[in-house]
């Protein structure tokens, strides 16, 4: 098996040479430190202790943009080899990156300083408060409100779905202001974890451990120099925000998918059936071919979203979709096979790829599920095929 998964995709001419110098940075730490500090018992102290030892490893820099700004390249390579060694170090990365997003974008200068060294540093854990009860992917159907009061803005409503919910330091919290209706009436705000009105009210938990939680907003009082950016522009801000974390969760179901080819072709070279090896029997060899066709697909995708945007482009919602949907549904088909081809030890406990098949699936759901990206990608198709003069 070759000794680095990323060899032959680094050689591609999406990267320079600091992103190969980046990805093995990563590689050596993660895979010293990601399972090892990765317990499924223990979700919140895992994350805890994963931030905080990527923060002193110097590897959160790039989550709030550090020499290179928000380089997406470095963002997906981080992803994609944290993945491939454990679903939570991924996790703990992301999060730090998509919860401080805003700050980096529109933040203050005052809001910045703040904020981002200390999540840098992983002594300050963040959270992208977007989703309510009745408004998943539909963010322009934002019930939560905040009213502007003299210097201050009061929050009441509830946030669902939240990433480290309940173990988060602040909190980016998109509210209704009303400068308009739907999407033109969203505002972001940074809400600290102790500030009073705001409460912890259920901890969710699902198949892959999480920190995930249901939020509370009542009478939550702030500064009003706590929002981020202009009045009335949280959609656009929030937009802009999955625009450049979008492609990254591509980049995740990637890294889960390559360590289910790498478990699979360990197996069939070491599993005999019928007085051979399993890589010599065609169905094996047919499934492997499939796995590996995905596998690349899925990291051509991912990484021309992501030198699209750091090539300059102000928006890659098409190609950001593209990835994510393609990604992430292909990743979800590969660990399905790799179950397969493990037979029996693919569903027990506690194997690598029964923990693949339990990680992935929520990949296809958030930051758009997929049936959302299909809506986007084809009107996006529909838009720029509308011949001239057309209504």
């Amino acid at each position: 098996m070759h000794a680095d998964p990323l060899a032959e995709t680094l050689s591609w001419p999406f990267f320079e040479e600091r992103h190969r110098r980046w990805a093995k940075r990563v590689d050596d730490w993660a895979a010293t430190h990601a399972a090892a500090l990765s317990d499924h018992h223990d979700v919140d102290g895992s994350c805890r202790r994963l931030v905080a030892a990527m923060g002193q490893a110097g590897l959160l820099a790039p989550a709030v943009g550090g020499a290179d700004g928000l380089d997406v390249r470095t963002l997906c390579l981080a992803r994609e080899t944290l993945a491939r060694h454990s679903g939570l170090a991924d996790f703990a990365f992301a999060m730090q990156g998509l919860g401080s997003g805003p700050i980096t974008l529109a933040g203050t200068q005052a809001q910045k300083a703040a904020y981002l060294p200390r999540v840098e540093a992983g002594e300050a854990i963040a959270a992208f408060a977007l989703t309510e009860p009745k408004s998943g992917s539909d963010v322009a159907a934002i019930e939560t409100t905040a009213r502007i009061d003299g210097e201050s803005v009061i929050l009441d409503g509830e946030k669902t779905w939240i990433s480290n919910g309940g173990i988060a330091d602040f909190y980016i919290v998109f509210a209704r202001t009303g400068e308009g209706p739907g999407a033109r009436g969203l505002s972001a705000f940074i809400v600290d974890h102790d500030t009073p009105g705001l409460a912890i009210a259920e901890r969710l938990h699902v198949i892959a451990p999480h920190p995930l939680a249901r939020l509370t907003f009542e009478g939550c009082r702030i500064p009003l120099a706590n929002r981020v950016g202009e009045a009335g522009c949280g959609f656009g801000l929030a937009m802009a925000t999955l625009d450049v974390f979008r492609s990254t969760v591509g980049a995740a179901a990637l890294g889960f998918a390559r360590a289910a080819l790498m478990a699979t072709l360990e197996r069939v070279h070491t599993r005999h059936l019928f007085g051979a090896p399993m890589a010599e029997l065609p169905l094996a060899q047919e499934g492997i071919a499939d796995m590996a066709l995905g596998v690349d697909a899925a990291a051509l995708l991912v990484y021309r979203a992501a030198w699209t945007k750091d090539s300059g482009a102000p928006r890659v919602t098409r190609e950001a979709s593209m990835a994510k949907l393609f990604a992430t549904e292909t990743a979800q088909t590969v660990i399905d096979r790799a179950v397969q081809l493990h037979g029996g030890d693919g569903v027990r406990s506690g194997t690598k790829v029964e923990e693949l098949y339990r990680e992935i699936r929520a990949l296809r759901i958030y930051e758009g599920a997929s049936e959302v990206q299909k809506i986007v990608i084809a009107r996006q198709a529909l838009a720029a095929s509308v011949p001239p003069g057309a209504n």
